[in-house]
């Protein structure tokens, strides 16, 4: 049992109702070289439900507000910052990993870092978006510049980031192109928009596969999360694509053959995270109904380590949630 959190000035009480899993909880729970948490930790970068408290010099919030979490953590005063680059913040944090997080009742933020749910929104799918929708929506738009009438790879077919970029790029107005691992995680792609389908077990050179489908032009973006695929992401972009990468969930190292990189004029762009504007832009869109969440299973906060079982599985069809109220 852990104390209430204590509010600073600034600050907000939330009183969870929902909590969504990340890949994140699983590093953060391994460990990593150089990660130093008081213990015990809580996990947990994504929650949603009702603000308790509010801290002094918060005049925008009450309690009793519904609100979803903005888990990317600026300091508020740094150059970063002050100029709307919160995600640089020279003294950057993230909920659940290098602060506690949102495996719990009661959880204290920053004011800045809520958003208000309307009436009609259900805190399960907010919770299930933010952190995702957050980190796509920055990579996407704000980084890659994404565009009506471009098309679009994306490199894996169920994931968190992955989902979101298939719901984004289809808002766009984007033609969409996903590489899956299996027919069930495929059509869990198609749900949320994709157009075109392929499944990795079927095509070993896939890279080849999308460069027919475009008419042996490339894509325009690439969207890889995967890490260890790039040398195929890059084969299978176009001359001025952008490749796009927000994480390495198949490793950080591998080799690139950097021919591709300058014949083909390609940028990569990489990202963590969002800004706060980001946060309320793609959670507005999220709550007007405009871009879909896809929801795997609910488990009891009691039964944390049966749903980070499943994500560890790979089984998952959607974001996994927790249950607190």
């Amino acid at each position: 049992m852990q104390p209430e959190p204590t509010l600073a000035p600034g600050q907000a009480l939330v009183r969870l109702q929902v909590a969504a899993l990340n890949r994140l909880d699983l590093w953060v729970r391994e460990g990593w070289p150089g990660l130093k948490l008081p213990l015990p930790h809580i996990p947990g970068a994504d929650g949603a439900g009702e603000i308790s408290e509010v801290g002094e010099g918060v005049s925008s919030w009450n309690p009793g507000d519904r609100v979803v979490i903005n888990a990317n953590l600026g300091c508020g005063a740094c150059e970063f910052c002050l100029a709307g680059r919160d995600n640089m913040c020279n003294d950057w944090h993230l909920l659940g990993e290098t602060r506690r997080g949102t495996y719990a009742e009661l959880v204290a933020v920053p004011a800045r870092n809520l958003f208000r749910l309307p009436e009609t929104m259900d805190c399960r799918t907010a919770a299930a978006a933010g952190l995702v929708y957050h980190t796509a929506w920055h990579s996407l738009i704000t980084r890659g510049k994404l565009h009506s009438g471009e098309t679009v790879l994306i490199v894996g077919a169920s994931g968190g980031v992955n989902s979101a970029s298939i719901a984004i790029a289809k808002f766009m107005g984007t033609k969409v192109i996903v590489i899956g691992s299996s027919r069930e995680k495929l059509s869990l792609a198609e749900s949320l928009g994709a157009d075109i389908l392929i499944d990795r077990s079927a095509e070993d050179d896939w890279s080849k596969a999308v460069y027919k489908i475009v008419g042996r032009r490339g894509v325009d973006v690439v969207v890889d999360n995967v890490g260890a695929t790039f040398p195929l992401s890059l084969r299978a972009a176009g001359k001025g694509a952008r490749v796009l990468t927000v994480g390495n969930t198949a490793g950080a190292k591998f080799e690139i053959d950097n021919r591709y990189i300058f014949s083909k004029h390609l940028s990569i762009i990489g990202s963590s995270m969002g800004t706060i504007k980001d946060f309320e832009q793609v959670m507005t869109l999220v709550c007007e109904g405009k871009l879909m969440v896809a929801l795997d299973q609910t488990f009891p906060l009691a039964d944390a380590r049966a749903a980070q079982e499943r994500l560890a599985s790979g089984k998952q069809l959607g974001k996994i949630t927790l249950s607190i109220q």
